[in-house]
């Protein structure tokens, strides 16, 4: 399968876009009232572990839309 320029250009769009908004929404969920009571809540660590999940799948559009972009190039 060959990814048209734009398709990868999304791709990469989507995968940074993530890289921005994710870590920013985690800070905000480790600063909430709900996230601490004596120790993490589970509150915390289910977001904590969607946030891993969303950044890596992230990391793999950037990938993707990275190869795309070079051979669109280069071919």
């Amino acid at each position: 399968m060959t990814l048209t320029r734009r398709w990868s250009a999304f791709l990469l769009a989507a995968g940074v876009f993530q890289w921005v908004v994710r870590p920013t929404y985690q800070k905000n969920i480790w600063r909430d009232d709900r996230s601490f009571d004596s120790g993490p809540t589970a509150f915390l660590l289910v977001h904590l572990v969607l946030t891993v999940v969303q950044l890596a799948l992230a990391t793999v559009l950037l990938v993707l839309g990275a190869r795309g972009w070079r051979r669109t190039r280069s071919g």
